[in-house]
């Protein structure tokens, strides 16, 4: 496991769940790094998945969480930066295989299409699985 903090950013639909989601990062005994927004006043998404880019190239952290309204915009602006692969999920199963064949490090969720227990679930499958690799490798190169 990585000792770099868990990145997380969210605009202004997504800051309830951001919340909740680091409150539970740190139950898990991550450190978390919270880009932003500090409360539900309209901001604009884009800001925070360039945020996410920003962090993952810097290498502040490996992994992050976004979140907005539908987890899509957020997810768009954070993969313009070639150092993420954000995968928007709204299960389980998704989760694992962003992970396991997409090589995915940041987890895309939409706050007004997700529950809070789905988006729990999907954050700890995604941080516990790990990369397949093999198969994949060639493809998952082709995306950075």
């Amino acid at each position: 496991m990585s000792t770099l903090p868990v990145a997380v950013a969210s605009d202004h639909a997504g800051f309830e769940l951001k919340e909740l989601l680091k409150s539970h990062l740190q139950e898990l005994g991550h450190e978390v790094l919270d880009l932003g927004t500090n409360s539900t006043a309209s901001v604009d998404y884009p800001d925070f998945g360039f945020a996410m880019g920003e962090a993952l190239d810097s290498g502040l952290a490996e992994r992050g969480v976004i979140i907005c309204g539908t987890g899509i915009g957020i997810s768009i602006a954070a993969n313009r930066n070639g150092a993420v692969r954000a995968a928007l999920c709204y299960n389980t199963t998704a989760a694992r295989l962003a992970r396991q064949h997409n090589n995915a490090n940041v987890l895309a969720l939409g706050a007004r299409l997700v529950g809070t227990e789905v988006a729990k679930d999907c954050l700890e499958v995604f941080l516990a699985t790990a990369y397949e690799g093999g198969r994949h490798d060639r493809r998952v190169a082709k995306l950075s």
